[in-house]
């Protein structure tokens, strides 16, 4: 199909001015739409091509999702073959062959007795299926008073309402309140904004933002809190990733004070971080993994929570139940994708992939740090924020103002335009954001940062 004919419905009319008329975007801001409106027609590995014919490097695999590459034509076939099978069945008290063998699947890459895997269809609703999973499981266990949550500041979490309480980010939840009580923050893990004096002792670091954790159970009462909820590499804020030793110490604090320790992997599940389960790469077990995104490489939407036989076993027998489902969690045709997304993950070795490239993406990202705006670069494997200062000796950040002038005013669309999708994030201080496809290397990241040094060494000669 030609740009030509990608630019107009099929109806005729210009398709810039039906998204305006019709298409109700994502976490967007209509008023940028007023000239044009970004229009991605093809992908095909590591890159994406607009309706102008504008080829781009998909710096952020899509959403985080993308990990195999665009384009891979056995993904397509295998739901193509599904859809003509079985195209729908639900999981309400019924299976499918799909749903058994990919549940089995994933229970052999989770850690420990993680053994029950339920379907949905994103990471917000397997958050939401999380939090719904603790109050009852304590409610079943004779203590009913335990049903708050902790996690921790500018975290994100997912949309729907448990999922968004909590999200920590208050600009995202305020037009929604009031939202489901009981959600708690404690500070995050971004040492470079820590306290001064832990800043050159990453492990001590560790342990005090660990300890804030038990500091927030013992505030709010043992006996009240059902579950503490962390990402492995917390997304939003840029890329945080766990300074030694604190997930072992958070997992003492669970333990000591009997909360269940969740391990949101919406984002860093699926070799983002290099094992199936990043869980795996700290070297933690949680009580639940939620994920979703990378589980069929975005080729067709799935997500799961995968709980342990502890929190299973109330439901094992009797009567009781868990009155929570979704019309298409484990969808079959995306079950059956995920199952060969994960044959190309064990076929091409991709998390091996991730292992041996990510000290490359490091170092290649690092060199950006000669850069005046440059402050941090941080993250894990193919995982990485780049934080952006006015002040690299006194780590000065932007005001809102000077935020959104750099951000939105230049950065978005001169990136785009110099040939990189990535994101160009304020929940929190500014960063840039790469997660591209796991299929990547170094001539790739070499690229990346060629772009990056152009845009933003022109970002600083405009402030």
């Amino acid at each position: 199909m030609t740009t030509e004919a990608r630019s107009v419905t099929p109806t005729g009319t210009p398709r810039d001015d039906a998204a305006r008329r019709h298409l109700w975007g994502h976490f967007t801001r209509h008023s940028s739409w007023d000239l044009s409106v970004p229009t991605i027609v093809r992908g095909q590995g590591h890159h994406i091509w607009d309706d102008t014919g504008h080829q781009l490097i998909d710096g952020l695999s899509g959403l985080f999702v993308v990990q195999v590459g665009h384009g891979r034509a056995e993904l397509a076939e295998r739901a193509h073959a599904q859809a003509s099978e079985l195209a729908f069945f639900p999981l309400w008290s019924y299976a499918h062959p799909n749903a058994i063998d990919l549940a089995e699947r994933l229970a052999h890459h989770a850690p420990g007795d993680l053994n029950r895997v339920f379907f949905t269809t994103g990471g917000g609703e397997a958050v939401e299926t999380a939090w719904k999973l603790a109050k009852q499981y304590w409610k079943l266990q004779g203590q009913p008073t335990k049903y708050k949550v902790i996690s921790r500041a500018v975290a994100y979490h997912g949309t729907p309402q448990g999922a968004l309480s909590i999200t920590g980010i208050p600009a995202m939840k305020a037009p929604f309140e009031p939202l489901v009580p009981g959600a708690h923050k404690v500070p995050n893990t971004n040492i470079y904004r820590g306290p001064e004096a832990l800043r050159e002792d990453p492990k001590a670091f560790g342990r005090w933002a660990a300890d804030r954790i038990e500091e927030a159970i013992l505030f709010e009462g043992a006996d009240t809190v059902a579950a503490v909820f962390l990402e492995p590499v917390q997304n939003s804020g840029g890329c945080f990733p766990p300074p030694p030793g604190y997930f072992e110490r958070v997992r003492e604090i669970c333990d000591a004070y009997d909360v269940l320790l969740v391990s949101d992997e919406v984002i860093c599940a699926f070799g983002r971080i290099g094992e199936i389960f990043a869980c795996n790469d700290y070297g933690y077990v949680p009580d639940m993994i939620t994920c979703a995104k990378g589980m069929t490489s975005g080729y067709s939407p799935i997500g799961a929570l995968i709980a342990s036989d502890r929190l299973f076993e109330p439901f094992s027998t009797g009567s009781t139940t868990f009155y929570h489902g979704y019309t298409f969690g484990g969808h079959p045709v995306s079950a059956a994708v995920a199952m060969a997304n994960l044959d190309i993950f064990e076929r091409e070795k991709i998390t091996e992939h991730v292992h041996a490239n990510a000290p490359i993406f490091r170092s290649t990202l690092e060199k950006l740090l000669d850069l005046p705006i440059v402050g941090d670069v941080r993250g894990d494997g193919y995982f990485y924020g780049i934080e952006l200062v006015k002040d690299k000796a006194t780590r000065e950040t932007f005001d809102d103002d000077e935020s959104e002038r750099l951000l939105r005013g230049f950065l978005s669309k001169a990136l785009f335009d110099a040939g990189l999708y990535c994101r160009a994030d304020d929940r929190g201080d500014p960063v840039v954001q790469l997660a591209p496809p796991l299929t990547c290397g170094p001539a790739e990241f070499d690229q990346m940062e060629q772009i990056l040094r152009g845009v933003l060494s022109e970002a600083w000669t405009r402030l």
